[in-house]
């Protein structure tokens, strides 16, 4: 639906398949696995007032309220159009490409087009988000703790600000207590997969996937609950 730091937009398809009906996603930011598996019953959490009312404003959208959003030209101020508060902050997401908060302005990547498509990345994305609507009708977003569920059987999705290389999100979702982290997630009902990278110690991750940043490499890792791939097979990450 929109651009967020941390998306797993290019490794969803790696995590395991929710084995419940019940899906609960909690350090949603932009809800990537939820978003894959969008039929069944939704429950995203974020800390970040932010990202839930954006959330919330998309659910309640037409296709015609997001199609009839301003196009934003590079370094255009968003907030001179007569948009509400949550418009300014949909927009400013879209045109951050991956930030962790919201854009004052259009910025060259988003402005910028795509090989191969007519519509700049910010209006080939406002588009997909217009047609995608339908997904989130029936989901139930919640601004709070990810201590704040219920614990029940369901599959968790745990993506929070990992434990080195966080510090870009909003104050409201660092200073976190791993150690407590690790024993809440291990002590979900269900299936439970957690997300991080090799550098942390607080679960006992598994490497997943090699990523190129925009500055370093990283590997992505997994820890769950319930066997994966990732416990026995012997993957090439170089």
């Amino acid at each position: 639906m929109f651009s967020y730091y941390g998306s797993k937009s290019k490794i969803v398809h790696l995590y395991p398949t929710p084995k419940y009906d019940d899906i609960n996603e909690v350090f949603a930011g932009s809800a990537r696995y939820s978003l894959r598996f969008w039929e069944r019953n939704i429950t995203i959490v974020d800390k970040y007032p932010v990202i839930v009312e954006v959330w919330k404003y998309l659910q309640q959208a037409s296709e015609k309220d997001i199609l009839s959003l301003p196009v934003i030209k590079k370094g255009e101020k968003i907030n001179i159009h007569k948009l509400s508060n949550t418009e300014n902050n949909f927009l400013g997401l879209i045109y951050a490409m991956g930030a962790a908060m919201p854009q004052s302005k259009g910025t060259s990547m988003a402005t910028g087009r795509n090989p191969g498509r007519s519509k700049t990345r910010a209006g080939f994305m406002i588009g997909k988000t217009a047609r995608d609507l339908h997904k989130i009708k029936h989901w139930e977003i919640i601004c709070g703790d990810y201590r704040d569920l219920k614990n029940k059987d369901a599959t968790w999705f745990v993506d929070p600000p990992y434990q080195f290389g966080g510090e870009h999100y909003k104050e409201s979702s660092k200073n976190i207590d791993f150690k407590e982290l690790g024993e809440w997630c291990k002590s979900r009902k269900g299936q439970t997969i957690v997300c991080e990278n090799t550098k942390a110690d607080w679960l006992p991750f598994k490497p997943m996937k090699l990523m190129q940043g925009t500055i370093h490499k990283t590997t992505e890792a997994i820890w769950s609950n319930l066997e994966t791939a990732f416990d026995w097979q012997q993957l090439s990450l170089f």
